[in-house]
């Protein structure tokens, strides 16, 4: 189901000015890329219906449309049939921007009161209301726990499997990891709800979820969202270099899941449910 790597070209080339010493000068410089990517969903025998656009890193497109549509509460694990992008666009340019997703069971347009834009700032823009966001889900059961010493070294590991920020400098990570820390599955995107989407949508596609036993560590903060899409997953620990917003922190303790930020030196703090770190 993937795209040839061809088509994923996740860095730029530019030429750069630069000022260094009251010296000017040009060089070339690497940027991440960003584009749009339209998601697409349909039922049998329904026309495919407009979703979302969402600004990107391309690279692991289907696993970002697949994991969207379930942490935003849209599908069920097992209902994606198949993703692929579209061959019937006007402008072919476009064909490796846009992802329709095909699923068992006919797609309830209905549930999306109009659609909405989500930015690499943010991933709420354009809902309708904060009602429209929090999407409901079972509460994270306990039974999972995690050494510190295992969390404190996440960001390290994450930061070790970044490819191309160590070209760019510019793009968030998320990774899940096991219990003894090894890493299940990390993506890098110019949007950490992208790159949290893209992990939870490649595990959703293998058949992996919920995901009980496994922390989501992210670069950068945490946000309600991606408390609120590790939630729909059914991962317990979620794991945040710098801090949590308040919103996270609610949103963890609502829904059964532990917040950690400040995971960096060795050190961490505990937000919500602290009995999962021992």
């Amino acid at each position: 189901m993937a795209a040839p790597e061809q088509l994923r070209r996740n860095v730029t080339p530019v030429r750069t000015v630069t000022v260094r010493g009251g010296a000017r000068g040009e060089r070339s410089d690497t940027l991440a890329t960003e584009e749009p990517l339209e998601i697409r969903a349909q039922g049998p025998g329904q026309d495919a219906s407009r979703v979302a656009v969402t600004m990107r890193t391309p690279g692991g497109d289907f696993e970002l449309a697949a994991g969207f549509l379930f942490t935003e509460g849209l599908v069920q694990p097992g209902d994606v049939r198949r993703v692929a992008y579209c061959d019937d666009l006007e402008d072919q340019d476009q064909r490796y921007n846009v992802v329709t997703v095909t699923l068992t069971a006919p797609f309830d347009a209905e549930r999306l009161r109009r659609n909405f834009f989500a930015t690499s700032s943010c991933g709420v823009c354009g809902k309708a209301s904060l009602d429209d966001i929090a999407v409901r889900c079972a509460v994270v059961p306990l039974g999972f726990a995690v050494s510190a010493e295992v969390v404190v070294g996440l960001p390290d590991r994450l930061r070790g499997a970044q490819p191309v920020f160590d070209r760019t400098g510019g793009l968030h990570a998320a990774g899940l990891f096991t219990a003894e820390g090894g890493p299940l599955a990390i993506r890098e995107d110019v949007g950490r709800h992208n790159a949290v989407d893209k992990v939870i949508g490649e595990q959703l596609l293998a058949g992996r979820v919920p995901l009980s036993d496994v922390v989501l560590q992210v670069s950068g903060r945490a946000s309600f969202e991606i408390v609120q899409k590790a939630a729909v997953a059914g991962i317990p620990v979620v794991s945040a270099v710098s801090a949590p917003s308040s919103l996270a922190v609610q949103a963890g303790d609502r829904l059964g899941v532990t917040v950690l930020g400040f995971v960096r030196d060795g050190r961490c703090n505990i937000y919500s449910h602290p009995d999962r770190i021992v």
